[in-house]
């Protein structure tokens, strides 16, 4: 006998079918991660922490620990709006607080387009989501917006 009429013979069907679904099973409960939203309002410190204001670094703030790389100013971002910063939609759905979740449209991908009415729209098959939360509001997509963390820092906000 062959060394590979010998393998043959050691994988069964039931062999296949098991790996395959064990395959399947680990790439759903990976899929099936979750992330907490994230919330910050101007002026309210999260549990345990503070507002991502200059905790240190420089005394004008610019490479102080107020969080990641800059990516917009509070300014920009317009109450019951948002704007769409490379794959980040940031809304402001009450004056004051500030929302980030991915620009990724969950039903195929495509990036979101803009903020308006507290409804983050994405163009290509005209998906909906709602600028507090990310849920959806209307479209074809089934899932919610997954949230991005940022913090407010004076008028900046940055990635957490």
């Amino acid at each position: 006998m062959t060394a590979s009429s010998e393998l043959s013979r050691n994988i069964t069907r039931r062999t296949v079918v098991a790996a395959a679904g064990g395959a399947s099973l680990a790439v759903a409960l990976t899929a099936c991660g979750g992330s907490d939203e994230t919330t910050v309002k101007t002026g309210d410190a999260p549990e345990g922490g503070s507002t991502g204001g200059n905790t240190g670094g420089s005394p004008s703030g610019d490479s102080g620990g107020g969080g990641g790389k800059e990516i917009a100013k509070v300014a920009d971002i317009p109450e019951g709006g948002g704007k769409v910063v490379g794959d980040v939609v940031i809304t402001q759905p009450k004056a004051g607080e500030f929302k980030a979740f991915s620009s990724k449209c969950t039903h195929r991908g495509c990036a979101v387009k803009d903020v308006s009415d507290n409804l983050i729209n994405c163009p290509c098959h005209d998906s909906r989501f709602d600028a507090s939360d990310g849920s959806v509001k209307g479209g074809p997509a089934t899932l919610p917006l997954p949230p991005t963390a940022i913090t407010v820092d004076g008028g900046s906000i940055r990635l957490a």
